[in-house]
């Protein structure tokens, strides 16, 4: 990184006095632009020089010394882009650009940003694909006003909006103590900002409660002043800003009155009143939480929904997995809907049924992926731009692009034959993209009329010269000067004996304009030669120029600057024009995003290892959760893994509460999290890793899986682990999915299996909802002796040794012997952990490996012993000593005999003749069968 020297003198003083007099905090980061590179100042600069740069010796100082002297930091245009993308989308920070205003006028701040509001740099971050940061969910930004009473429910309202879309969504609903329904709201519209009242004693423990969710969600906090959720304006505002031609009183949401108090901080916050553009463009709509499946933030985790910082490949996630879309808008209606599985069985069948149609028609699928769907930009964008008075001729024919490629979708969906899709893609799609191709033939009619469209191969964008007699004075000149370039093209290649467009080139250069580039192995040709003046030397070789081009490059600006000032007129009719046409882009945006996302369905669907199926979904409440051969999405597609499938049953009153026990890294967080991301899916309209597979449709997925360490907030793994059971606890209902994973691990054993035991048993008794229990607490499988109609065990398949057996004798006599792991489910215990044989594989020291092993068997036989001594001698005491002794007697009498009769080596008996045997041998005892001690026995 290089460093331009500091300004000096009075401007760096003036700078000083301006900065100290500005409040500062620890979200904002202020930027000044000074032309050539950005700046930033005092904490701020040290922030950044950590965060980018990665040490502070980047570090300058205003005043006199690193001691007293303001730390400033110098950032190039590249870095300070790529940084505003960092900020934004990782660090939660808000930012602000300031510029000078000239010598002793000061300073004014020209642009600001926040997670949630980005319009005012979207110009910085497009250029460096910052934009691309937002394919996995549109900056949302939510206000939330809250009415709560001890003792009673909250009272929660919330206006939310996509800065870039023209919409406002209100909601108000019911909330418990730990705000369960606001959490699934802002998971479910993808939040990244969210404004709350200024908590003025910083006690207001509700309002902590909001930060809290925030701070799990990723959220960015803004707090407002009191007064900006005031409504007394808020009808006021609305009606100027709606296109309702109604008055806003007489819309239902503005019945919300909590929702239009978070609505009022919402408006003055992206300052929407002051741009009159806006004034009646606006629709207002109102968000039911109820129309959508719930999920917490621990369930995000758990399913691994959306990439974290960490991901590596694209399929380590549910949505980058799913991701095949080929626009930008599609990929942000995925991350939606992914946030969003639907409730409604009418409306999944029909995503299924689209979804259906591009999986059975792969020249459909490949045509609209590969042909029509990649040439479209963003279009939520571009009407945004003619919205602002942002757009110029260039994103007129972005425009006109795309409306003469609608044909081409049109044509597509119609040369399908089969009638059971025809009538859902023309519903969905082909009807509305006619519509849209109609309403947009006179923009193409104006286009073709006034834009060059010739001039597009040279990335020039510029009126017809027939449109205009002056344009066509100045284009016959520019033609003519053209020529003689080309003439004096041919002139230079004939004297250096070069070939044209092989190894010399006429090139329209960045930084030379017009001007000769030989590649660099010719470049010797010119090298003192009269006539040829080099200009550079780069990488695709020399840049040069003659007296003659230089002549000629000049005339030609100047003629070019004459006509784009000529045509500076025309060219803003013509952006006026296309710019009322926003309304029909926005709405073309929502159907192609959808067919997008469809697509994207189908590809992933076909694509994957073995394809997914369309799974059977039954109504809200009824039905089980049947899977044949189910795999984990993301796991399978990791390299060299072959996944195990494994069938799945939910059935009620039957089995809807399994617990799943098993070795070490033997599969079981695999298992119950697979069955939650298939389930989502599912509702999602999506096709399923599974080669059959039916599903009840679920409210909410609760998960309890993995919860780590927050002690810089003061919590610890076990208060985490219980916050998000509590949460669970009073979310849950009958038509809930419950994932559990190791749950009491960060406490003592009893205490542990204690809280394990009472959850899922007031799961199953309470709640009453289809539940996975993952546990090497492996006791609590004998809920499925007290609860037999409705709790089932499960457990990971493992081998030991040669063997094939787990029984727990066998199991203790191999303790040396190697763990096979085969990553299949099957009914029933194991009740054996392999924690030590783990520690192996990752290569414990031998000796310390050898310890443990001798720890845990001295462990287990103490346990043992102090668990049986009481109960031994309670049935002990029920005999005579006689009857103890003579049983002993009898039984290892019998026991000798069965052990000489089994060890023949000729007979080579199966296990079930060795067991026949011994049934013989007591039969022809009577003595034996008449022993109450042996009696005792046969009973246990």
């Amino acid at each position: 990184m290089s460093f331009r020297s500091d300004a000096k003198g009075d401007d760096d003083a003036a700078l000083l006095r301006f900065y100290r007099t500005l409040e500062h905090d620890n979200d904002t980061i202020r930027i000044f632009d000074h032309g050539e590179y950005y700046a930033a100042y005092g904490t701020e600069a040290e922030f950044i020089a950590r965060t980018v740069f990665k040490t502070t010796s980047v570090l300058r100082y205003l005043g006199r010394s690193e001691t007293g002297g303001l730390p400033k930091v110098q950032l190039t245009v590249t870095v300070f882009r790529n940084f505003l993308r960092e900020a934004l989308f990782r660090l939660n920070k808000r930012i602000e650009i300031w510029i000078s205003l000239g010598a002793g006028k000061g300073y004014k701040k020209i642009k600001q940003a926040s997670p949630g509001n980005l319009q005012e740099v979207e110009d910085e971050l497009g250029s460096v694909g910052g934009l691309a940061g937002m394919e996995s969910g549109a900056p949302i930004i939510l206000a939330v006003k809250i009415s709560a009473k001890a003792g009673e429910a909250r009272n929660i309202g919330v206006c939310f909006a996509d800065a870039s879309v023209r919409e406002l969504g209100v909601s108000e609903f019911l909330d418990n103590d730990v705000y369960s329904n606001f959490e699934s709201l802002v998971i479910q519209l993808g939040v990244k900002e969210c404004l709350v009242t200024t908590d003025l004693n910083k006690k207001d423990l509700e309002l902590a409660k909001i930060r809290t969710i925030a701070d799990t969600c990723g959220i960015a906090i803004s707090e407002r002043p009191v007064a900006d959720f005031g409504i007394r304006d808020i009808e006021q505002d609305l009606t100027r800003l709606l296109r309702d031609e109604r008055s806003a009183g007489t819309l239902p949401q503005t019945e919300l009155k909590l929702a239009m108090g978070a609505a009022s901080a919402l408006i003055r916050y992206l300052g929407v009143m002051s741009d009159p553009t806006n004034f009646g463009q606006y629709q207002l709509y109102q968000h039911d939480l109820a129309h959508f499946m719930k999920l917490d933030a621990a369930a995000l985790r758990a399913l691994n929904l959306m990439p974290g910082p960490r991901d590596g490949s694209k399929s380590m996630s549910l949505f980058g997995l799913l991701n095949h879309c080929k626009t930008p808008v599609g990929s942000r209606l995925l991350a939606q809907w992914l946030k969003q599985p639907l409730m409604d069985l009418e409306e999944i069948e029909k995503r299924q049924q689209l979804v259906e149609a591009f999986v059975t028609n792969t020249e459909l699928r490949q045509t609209m992926q590969e042909e029509h769907l990649r040439s479209i930009p963003d279009l939520y964008r571009l009407a945004k731009r003619f919205q602002r008075k942002q757009a110029n001729l260039e994103d007129v024919v972005r425009v006109y692009q795309v409306a003469i490629r609608l044909p081409g979708f049109v044509n597509s969906l119609e040369n399908v034959m089969d009638e059971k899709y025809q009538t859902p893609l023309d519903s969905e799609y082909t009807t509305k993209i006619r519509n849209h191709s109609n309403s947009l033939a006179k923009l193409e009619e104006m286009v073709e009329t006034t834009v060059d469209l010739d001039a597009l191969e040279n990335h020039e964008f510029i009126i017809k010269p027939e449109f205009d007699d002056s344009l066509r004075i100045i284009r016959k000149k520019l033609d003519k000067v053209r020529s003689d370039m080309d003439l004096e093209y041919r002139t230079v290649a004939r004297d250096l004996d070069q070939e044209r467009d092989k190894k010399l080139f006429l090139e329209n250069s960045n930084k030379h304009g017009w001007c000769f580039r030989l590649t660099r192995n010719e470049a010797g040709c010119i090298r003192n030669k009269k006539g040829y003046q080099e200009c550079s030397t780069q990488k695709n070789g020399v840049y040069f120029t003659t007296s003659t081009m230089q002549s000629l490059r000049r005339e030609h600006d100047q003629l070019s600057s004459n006509y784009n000032r000529t045509q500076t007129g025309l060219v803003s009719e013509v952006v006026n024009v296309a710019a009322s046409y926003s309304p029909v882009l926005e709405q073309l945006a929502g159907v192609l995003a959808h067919l997008d996302v469809i697509v994207s369905f189908a590809h992933a669907s076909v694509h994957a290892p073995t394809g997914y199926t369309r799974p059977k979904i039954h109504p809200r409440g009824t039905g089980n959760t049947v899977l044949k051969e189910a795999r984990h999405p993301c796991m399978e597609m990791q390299d060299d893994i072959s996944f195990i499938t494994n069938d799945v049953s939910l059935i009620r009153d039957e089995s809807s509460f399994l617990i799943i026990t098993g070795p070490n890294m033997g599969g079981k967080s695999t298992y119950i999290r697979m069955i939650g991301v298939i389930a989502l899916m599912a509702q999602t309209g999506c096709f399923v890793p599974c080669t059959e597979a039916e599903l009840t449709i679920f409210d909410c997925i609760l998960a309890r899986v993995g919860a780590s360490d927050s002690q810089l907030k003061g919590v610890s793994t076990f208060m985490a682990e219980m916050l998000e059971t509590s949460n669970i606890l009073k979310c849950a209902t009958s038509e809930s999915l419950i994932i559990i994973d190791e749950l009491g691990r960060g406490t003592s054993t009893y205490d542990g299996f204690g809280l394990a035991w009472a959850i899922s048993e007031h799961i199953v008794t309470e709640i009453r909802c289809f539940g996975l229990f993952a546990t090497h607490f492996h006791e609590l499988t004998s809920l499925a002796d007290r609860f037999s109609k409705s709790v089932k065990n499960l457990h990971v398949v493992a081998f030991i040794g040669d063997g094939d057996s787990t029984n727990e004798e066998e199991l203790k006599s191999k303790s040396q012997q190697k763990v096979t792991l085969l990553y299949r489910v099957e009914p029933g215990i194991c009740d054996q952990s392999f924690g030590i044989h783990v520690a192996e594989l990752v290569r414990f020291p031998e000796k310390v490996v050898n310890m443990a092993r001798q720890k845990a068997e001295e462990l287990e036989d103490f346990t043992t012993a102090e668990s049986s001594d009481k109960p031994s001698s309670t049935a002990i005491d029920k005999y005579s000593q006689e009857e103890v002794e003579e049983g002993s007697a009898l039984l290892k009498a019998m026991l000798l005999k069965w052990k000489a009769a089994i060890e023949d080596p000729d007979k080579n008996l199966t296990a079930e003749e060795k067991r026949q045997i011994m049934r013989d041998l007591v039969k022809a005892d009577p003595k034996l069968q008449a022993n109450r001690v042996f009696q005792g026995i046969q009973a246990l």
